[in-house]
C-alpha cells in the first residue's frame, strides 16, 4: 500500500527468509491486550542500540497492517495458535515513522532540495502524501498535519490508527537546537495528547534507546507507559533474547553456550537473563566470541560521561571494573542526554544504554558481562583520571599471563607492586583483606574467567577459584597465607582436596601458594600443576 501509512510485511519477510529469525511473536498478544485501553495503549520500549527494537516494529507492522497479507507468513510461529490471532490480523491503519532513517534521509537532501526546513516538515509530508493516496475520496482541504488527517479519516469512516515509531529519541539523542526539539514536542504531542484524535489512536508503540523524556513533554506525555532497562513491566522477555532461546541458539548452531553467557549475558530484567541479540548472533553465525559493541556504539560515551568526575564516579567505576557493584538513584535523571546533573544520573544514562546493568532488588548497578567490560576498559586507557587504573589493569594482565606460565618469581613480584596500589585502601589486616587485594589484583581474569571466592570444597573453603569460561583454558585454585609459606598454603589445597570442586572441570588445573610476609613486606609464591589420577 504506502511507505508510511499501511506498509506491506516485507521488512518483516525478509528477516524470517533469513532463517535466524527468533520467535518473538508473543509480543503481539500482549499489544492485543493493550488495543484501545486508554490506560495502557500508548507504550514506549527502550532499549540499547541493536537489541531487536526495529524487528519488533517490522512484526507488529507485518501483523496489524492493512496494507500487508500475513495469515501465512505468521502461521509458523506460536502467536498463531492465541485465540485472538485472526481477530486483530492486519485490520488497522498503520503509521510506520522510522525516525532514524527519515532523518537521515533529510539530512543527505542538497541544501537546495530540503523543501522542509525540518525533518518534522520532512515526516509530515511524507506521511501526508500517503493518505492522500489512500484517501483519495476524502478531500483533506488545507490540512497539512498528521493528526488532522488522523482525525478527518476517523469521523468520516470511524477507521482506527496504530503508530509505531521506531527510534523515536533520535532528535534527543543527536542533541538538536532546543527549537527544533521544540517543534518534535509539539509534533509528539498532536498525536498523542490530542483530545480529538485519542479515541483514533488503538495503539501506539514507540521504541529508543531512552525512556520517555521527563522534562517539558513529560506533562503533556505522561500517557505512556514506559518498558525499559530499569522497569520492563511484562516486556522483558520480547525485546532482546531470553536464556533459553540463547540456549537452543548455541544447540541450533553448535556454540559454547558457557562462553556465549560469559560474552553477552548480564542483563537481569524480572525473571529474565536478557542478552543483546546483535552480538549473539554475531558471535554464534561466524563462530567467533569477541567484542561486537563497537560496531553500533562506541566507548566514548563512557569516556564522556565519566569525565564529568562527579564526586564519587571514579571509586565506583574501579568497583565495577573490580567485578563489584555500586549502588545508583535512577530515578530523578530526566531521559535526556544534556540534563545530567550528578554520578546517579551518569549511571542511570549508561544502564539505559547498556553499559551498565541494573538490579532491581538491590537498587545497583554493574557491567554485565565480557563485551561490555572492554568497552569500559577503552574508555578509560587513556583517561588522565583513570591512569592509575588502567594501569593496574595492564599488570593484572601480565600478572595473569606470569601465572599461567608458572613463573612462581614474576608473579610474586607482581603482587608486592600491586599491593603498592592498594594500600591507601587496603591494609593487610587480616587474610580477608589479603583475599580481597588477591582478587584485584588479578582483575583482568575477569574478562576470562568465573571467579569465586571461599568456593565450598569437601573439606573446607578454597580462597579464590579461577574457571575458565573456554574450556579449554587453564582453571586456578589459588590459597592465601600470611606469615606462613607458600609450601604451606599448596599443602593445604591437596591435604583438603580443594581440587574437588572442579572435580567435573575437565581441562587443567593450576594450584597458587601466596604468602605474604608483615616483616618483610614481600610476597611468595609457588605454582603447581596438579596432575589427575
Amino acid at each position: 500500500m504506502g511507505t508510511y501509512l499501511n506498509p506491506r510485511n516485507d521488512n518483516f519477510l525478509e528477516m524470517v527468509n533469513t532463517g535466524r529469525y527468533v520467535d518473538k511473536t508473543m509480543l503481539i498478544e500482549q499489544t492485543n491486550k493493550r488495543l484501545f485501553d486508554p490506560t495502557f495503549k500508548f507504550n514506549c520500549i527502550s532499549r540499547p542500540r541493536r537489541f531487536g527494537k526495529s524487528i519488533a516494529g517490522d512484526m507488529l507492522v507485518a501483523y496489524y497492517s492493512k496494507g500487508a497479507d500475513s495469515k501465512e507468513l505468521f502461521s509458523q510461529y506460536k502467536i498463531a495458535k492465541t485465540a485472538d490471532f485472526e481477530k486483530y490480523l492486519n485490520k488497522f491503519n498503520v503509521i510506520y515513522i522510522d525516525l532514524n532513517a527519515m532523518n537521515s534521509n533529510w539530512q543527505s537532501c542538497y541544501p537546495k532540495e530540503k523543501k522542509e526546513t525540518t525533518v518534522i516538515d520532512y515526516v509530515t509530508n511524507r506521511v501526508c502524501d500517503d493518505f492522500r493516496k489512500q484517501f483519495s475520496d476524502i478531500d483533506f482541504g488545507e490540512y497539512n498535519s498528521i493528526a488532522d488527517f488522523i482525525q478527518t479519516v476517523h469521523e468520516q469512516k470511524n477507521e482506527k490508527f496504530i503508530i509505531i515509531i521506531d527510534e523515536y529519541d533520535v532528535l534527543i539523542r543527536e542533541q538538536v537546537s532546543e527549537q527544533e526539539l521544540d517543534l518534535y514536542r509539539s509534533f509528539l504531542i498532536s498525536l498523542f495528547k490530542n483530545a480529538n484524535i485519542k479515541t483514533a489512536i488503538a495503539l501506539a508503540y514507540l521504541t529508543g534507546i531512552l525512556p520517555i523524556m521527563k522534562d517539558k513533554i513529560q506533562s503533556k506525555l505522561n500517557t505512556f507507559c514506559p518498558y525499559n532497562m530499569i522497569s520492563p513491566n511484562g516486556f522483558a522477555e520480547f525485546v532482546g533474547f531470553t536464556s533459553e532461546e540463547v540456549s537452543d541458539l548455541c544447540k541450533k548452531y553448535d556454540c559454547d553456550l558457557t562462553l556465549c553467557k560469559s560474552w553477552y549475558d548480564g542483563y537481569h530484567l524480572e525473571n529474565f537473563d536478557v542478552y543483546n541479540p546483535e552480538s549473539v548472533m554475531n558471535a554464534l553465525v561466524t563462530k567467533t566470541f569477541d567484542s561486537y559493541w563497537s560496531g553500533t556504539s562506541t566507548y566514548l560515551v563512557v569516556a564522556d560521561k565519566i569525565n564529568m568526575n562527579y564526586e564519587g564516579t571514579k571509586d565506583d567505576v574501579i568497583a565495577m571494573l573490580s567485578g563489584g557493584s555500586v549502588s545508583v538513584d535512577v530515578e530523578h535523571y530526566d531521559n535526556t542526554f544534556s540534563n545530567i546533573l550528578d554520578k546517579d544520573d551518569v549511571f542511570t544514562f549508561l544502564i539505559h544504554l547498556g553499559y551498565l546493568a541494573y538490579d532491581k532488588k538491590t537498587r545497583k548497578c554493574y557491567i554485565p558481562n565480557r563485551e561490555v567490560n572492554g568497552e569500559w576498559q577503552k574508555a578509560i586507557k587513556n583517561n588522565y583520571d583513570y591512569a592509575a587504573t588502567n594501569k593496574i589493569i595492564q599488570d593484572s594482565e601480565n600478572l595473569l599471563n606470569a601465572t599461567l606460565a608458572g613463573d612462581s618469581e614474576t608473579v610474586a613480584a607482581a603482587l608486592d607492586k600491586a599491593h603498592i596500589h592498594f594500600t591507601s585502601n587496603l591494609s593487610y589486616n587480616n587474610e580477608k583483606s589479603l583475599q580481597s587485594a588477591i582478587y584485584l589484583a588479578y582483575i583482568y581474569a575477569l574478562n576470562n574467567y568465573t571467579i569465586i571466592k571461599e568456593m565450598p570444597t569437601g573439606k573446607g573453603y578454597a580462597d579464590i577459584v579461577y574457571i575458565p569460561f573456554d574450556k579449554t583454558q587453564t582453571a586456578l585454585i589459588v590459597e592465601l597465607k600470611r606469615n606462613s609459606s607458600p609450601e604451606t598454603a599448596l599443602a593445604q589445597i591437596k591435604e583438603k582436596q580443594y581440587f574437588e570442586c572442579l572435580s567435573t572441570w575437565q581441562g587443567d588445573i593450576l594450584f597458587v601458594g601466596v604468602n605474604y610476609d608483615e616483616t618483610t613486606k614481600k610476597h611468595e609464591c609457588k605454582i603447581e600443576k596438579f596432575v589427575k589420577n
